[in-house]
């Protein structure tokens, strides 16, 4: 039984539950998720929703790969394209207009379908987390991005590890965005971020489908990425944005911007700032995979064995 069978028989059996049912497709950056998400999408009348925290920013296309237009116009997606770059965009942002969404997609008779490798954004609707108000707090940020300048990232870990050493515990020093919004939260409301994070029953019938490779494979791929952005404009996308907005934002922050920026800046040369990128998005890959392989509930596939179920000659067998 291949994987796109094994969708459908879930959604079979999912008739008899009082829940709507939920497809998730997940897993590190680079194996193939949007590739199966469309082919998977025209199998069983879906919609596809983003969980990818860069993709909902406007004009952050080469950088965050983001589905092209004429694709989306023949298989609607939702979550993209919905905050400018200098805009704030929170976890209880994204859970709320993610479950507008899907229940948008069900009231149509559709199937949602949750794709990308933004671990927190999916386990806030999987895992339904229970977020209360919390928000963002411009005071303790501007001390706290200040506290970063001055004194490091080190600085700031150890802060937050001080406070919060489970939220510490899955947060990489480096993930400034991260690390600085956990520190707010403590900050701001006394509590850790665990305690902000509870969790309730999931109000969907989910089912999440896991891709990953060999990691040679995964990082070849990931390389080769790299230099497809690059061809195709990632340094000039990366330069508009720097001419319109502050490099210190969490959208240019990201992946793919930051590097290429510090290039702008002639911190590196440009082959430097390539080989950074792409070191810095297997660690990346990693930290994804941490975060995925928590979850045992999670149907794991093999990206060969994926390319070989998704194959026209296969799909006829």
């Amino acid at each position: 039984m291949n994987t796109i069978e094994r969708v459908r028989r879930f959604l079979i059996e999912a008739e008899n539950s009082h829940k709507d049912p939920l497809i998730v497709v997940l897993g590190p950056t680079a194996s193939g998720k949007t590739a199966f998400s469309l082919r998977l999408a025209l199998e069983i009348g879906g919609e596809i929703i983003s969980a990818d925290s860069r993709q909902i920013y406007r004009e952050m296309d080469i950088g965050t790969d983001k589905i092209s237009a004429p694709i989306r116009e023949k298989i609607r997606h939702h979550m993209i394209d919905v905050r400018d770059p200098d805009q704030a965009y929170s976890l209880a942002d994204f859970q709320r207009d993610t479950k507008i969404a899907i229940a948008d997609i069900h009231r149509r008779k559709k199937i949602p379908i949750l794709v990308g490798g933004t671990g927190l954004y999916i386990s806030s609707i999987v895992q339904n987390y229970q977020l209360p108000e919390a928000p963002p707090d411009p005071n303790i940020r501007a001390e706290l991005e200040k506290e970063l300048e001055k004194e490091g990232q080190e600085h700031l870990y150890k802060m937050l590890y001080e406070l919060d050493p489970l939220a510490a515990s899955k947060i990489h020093p480096n993930n400034h965005r991260y690390l600085i919004r956990a520190l707010e939260i403590n900050l701001s409301t006394q509590k850790n971020v665990e305690e902000q994070k509870r969790r309730g029953e999931c109000p969907y019938e989910v089912f999440q489908i896991g891709i990953d490779w060999e990691s040679e494979v995964l990082f070849d791929r990931i390389n080769g990425r790299v230099e497809e952005q690059r061809t195709s404009g990632l340094i000039e996308e990366t330069q508009k944005l720097y001419e319109r907005y502050d490099k210190k934002l969490p959208s240019m922050t990201g992946l793919g911007y930051k590097q290429i920026i510090q290039y702008l800046d002639g911190e590196f040369s440009l082959d430097e700032a390539l080989e950074l990128l792409k070191k810095e998005t297997r660690e990346y890959a990693r930290r994804q995979r941490t975060w995925f392989k928590r979850d045992h509930s999670i149907f794991w596939v093999e990206g060969d064995t994926l390319v070989h179920e998704l194959s026209p000659k296969s799909m006829n067998e």
